[in-house]
């Protein structure tokens, strides 16, 4: 007994097949170099034997068409570069996950109680009676420290998570306010504070790596003053 195959033996590839209709990606919109040369060829071959083309407007046309052809290739390859810089960006940013960063203003934040944090006082000049204090965020004054006279510098501070009787106080975001006073007035003095990265992302609109530090606080990657506490 025989048997037939459903396709009668012939080979799929054999059979008429479906034409399929090209997707449009915007390519067949733009003009090409042999496009320039066949219009040119078109110009030439149509000009006015009495009114031949200028040797000189013909170079012209040719210099500016490789002008817009060289501005559109640079303008690719420069989005290409940015977008592997981005990625590169992002890469070294991912190695600051865990560590501590220096960030300009005045909160900082205790991830567990009594767990303090560390900060910088920028102080621009020589000043006296230096005080730093920390505010709970009911904008209560939980520790004063004295720091006498300092002259001008970056001076390192550390808060022990404690308050003034020595209880560590609970997890949460902290004030920090340094004043003194220089040539016999009262001044506020600006601070950094050392804050924890607890992972990175990538921002849209070009707003490149964000660090998300602990607090739910996000920065970019630029407002970094320093790395490592």
């Amino acid at each position: 007994m025989s048997t037939i195959n459903g396709n009668n033996g012939l080979v799929s590839d054999l059979y008429w097949q479906d034409e399929k209709v090209p997707v449009a990606d915007g390519s067949e919109q733009k003009l090409s170099q042999e496009d320039f040369f066949s219009l040119l060829t078109e110009q030439l071959a149509h000009q006015d034997p009495t009114k031949p083309v200028d040797n000189d407007q013909m170079v012209a046309q040719m210099t500016s068409f490789s002008m817009a052809e060289g501005i559109t290739d640079l303008n690719d390859k420069f989005e290409s570069f940015a977008a592997s810089m981005t990625s590169n960006q992002a890469l070294q940013a991912s190695s600051l996950i865990g560590q501590n960063v220096l960030v300009e203003g005045n909160v900082g934040y205790m991830n567990q109680a009594g767990a303090g944090f560390t900060g910088v006082v920028v102080n621009e000049q020589s000043v006296q009676d230096m005080k730093i204090t920390i505010q709970n965020q009911r904008g209560e004054i939980i520790k004063s420290i004295d720091a006498g006279t300092q002259a001008a510098g970056n001076i390192q501070f550390e808060w022990d998570g404690t308050d003034a009787n020595g209880n560590a106080m609970p997890a949460g975001e902290y004030v920090v306010n340094v004043t003194g006073k220089a040539d016999g007035e009262g001044v506020a003095i600006a601070t950094a504070i050392n804050r924890h990265v607890g992972s990175v992302s990538l921002a849209g609109s070009g707003q490149g790596v964000i660090l998300n530090l602990d607090g739910d606080v996000s920065i970019s990657l630029d407002d970094v003053i320093q790395i490592g506490s």
